[in-house]
């Protein structure tokens, strides 16, 4: 098996968002902030290459929203989806599984391109992978989320027949990685734990977006139930400082992976590292 991590560029968000009610004086120091208070943030995906299968793990924000939109994120960088799918080595309709963490649109995006008049599937090839659960909180959308949830990034998935639901209380469908749920951020997220080379490598997605949010009040504004959160970093933390999980960074712009350690102050960063390096 082999992994390669896919960026598809960066973008901003506010960073009084980013870490709720840690002072700017402090979160500045590891996510400094523009003029604006906007802290550059990656889009950082996962592909995994795991035999016959070929499965990408988030895709990105995409690039077929309006431009009005991209001015309150400020895409940009050298790297897209499909530029980075191509250095790899492969084509979008290689692609034989997406699986989706969760469906707001830094994540789900690029999954969905505009041909003429219709949205349609990239990945002409590959079942798209949520859960009932989610699927249904995003496409009946709470008023505090309803602009992170695209009609135009999740409803042509279903009208494709490209759609497949994980179910809850099974095992993973993958032989490649086990799933760790979240619900503070948003409800039913899904973390891949995967097996690699005598590690195991997770997909933080938005339950750890950087290295700047290891202590645990560092909890995003944008989660729907930050106390859920706070627990649900504790417990993973802990089990990650125990075991010595790789953590892969969705959004972290400097820094791709870590690992972390238990400190009297609690969980914090060990060392930072790239896949490359395992």
């Amino acid at each position: 098996m082999n992994l390669h991590v896919i960026n598809t560029g960066y973008f901003k968000l506010d960073g009084g968002a980013m870490f709720g009610v840690v002072p700017k004086s402090i979160w500045q120091r590891t996510n400094p902030a523009d003029e604006n208070n906007l802290c550059t943030w990656a889009l950082r995906c996962l592909l995994i290459e795991d035999g016959d299968r070929l499965i990408l793990i988030d895709n990105g924000i995409g690039d077929k929203q309006d431009e009005k939109f991209f001015s309150h994120y400020y895409l940009h960088g050298n790297d897209n989806l499909s530029r980075s799918i191509h250095s790899a080595g492969f084509h979008e309709d290689d692609i034989t599984d997406v699986f989706l963490t969760h469906l707001h649109f830094d994540h789900c995006g690029g999954g969905v391109k505009r041909e003429g008049g219709r949205l349609t599937p990239v990945f002409a090839n590959a079942r798209y992978w949520t859960n009932a659960d989610h699927w249904k909180w995003a496409t009946e959308a709470n008023a505090r989320e309803k602009a992170s949830f695209l009609k135009e990034n999740i409803l042509p998935i279903k009208e494709s027949g490209q759609l497949e639901f994980i179910d809850l209380h099974q095992e993973s469908p993958f032989e490649s990685f086990n799933i760790f749920y979240a619900s503070g951020h948003t409800d039913k997220m899904m973390i891949p734990m995967i097996r690699y080379r005598n590690h195991t490598v997770c997909f933080m997605a938005d339950l750890l977006p950087s290295v700047g949010h290891l202590p645990l009040p560092y909890v995003m504004g944008y989660d729907t139930r930050p106390l859920l959160t706070l627990e649900e970093k504790s417990r993973f933390l802990s089990e990650a400082a125990d075991n010595q999980y790789i953590l892969f960074f969705e959004h972290d712009p400097v820094n791709e992976c870590c690992t972390v350690k238990q400190t009297e102050k609690g969980v914090r960063l060990d060392e930072v590292l790239k896949l490359q390096d395992l």
